[in-house]
């Protein structure tokens, strides 16, 4: 039997009991990474006793023989789970830090190119902007479209840079710290 149709059948005899491991293991080989469907694979291999390197076959051996795997197919299916947000975090604080480095360097450096950049680039905006308006430009040329698109882009992440994200990340880092540790 081909990895896809074992994987597939894997997923529909615990699709009701773990929900999200069914979800990668159906759609391994049609988008999803096969990367998910090895941690779903030794999720259920611990769960059934079989150890975190058991076989596909060898875990849909244990689904058809054992009468009680609806609960190790929920223990499996929290375990995913739990390890999906342990990594949603990390990437998370890894943002976070990213974010702090920034506004560090802004802080210590005092220098002055980081608003002359964009000053230009929100004044070119709405230059171009309303050099369109007027009917001195016109937008009909794929140059004028892709500088507008780009200057526009430009121009948000200047004004979140300025005045949106570090509320958002001080939001995350507040919620964060008052979140309950998880506990294995």
């Amino acid at each position: 039997m081909s990895d896809a149709n074992i994987l597939k059948k894997i997923g529909d005899a615990i699709v009701d009991y773990a929900p999200a491991l069914a979800g990668v293991l159906t759609v391994t080989g049609a988008g999803a990474p096969t990367g998910a469907a090895l941690a779903v694979i030794s999720s259920l291999g611990k769960a059934f006793g079989l150890g975190s390197n058991a076989s596909p076959d060898d875990i849909h051996a244990a689904i058809i023989s054992d009468p009680q795997i609806a609960l190790k197919a929920r223990i499996a299916d929290q375990d995913f789970c739990l390890k999906q947000r342990e990594q949603d975090i990390e990437e998370l604080r890894i943002k976070l830090a990213d974010t702090q480095n920034a506004r560090g360097r802004e802080m210590s450096v005092k220098d002055n190119v980081n608003k002359i950049l964009a000053f230009s680039i929100v004044g070119a905006f709405i230059a171009l902007v309303g050099a369109t308006l007027l009917g001195y430009a016109k937008v009909e040329s794929a140059l004028a479209g892709t500088l507008v698109g780009y200057l526009s882009a430009k121009c948000e992440q200047i004004l979140a840079y300025y005045f949106g994200s570090s509320k958002g990340s001080d939001k995350k880092t507040d919620l964060l710290a008052k979140a309950t540790p998880i506990k294995e």
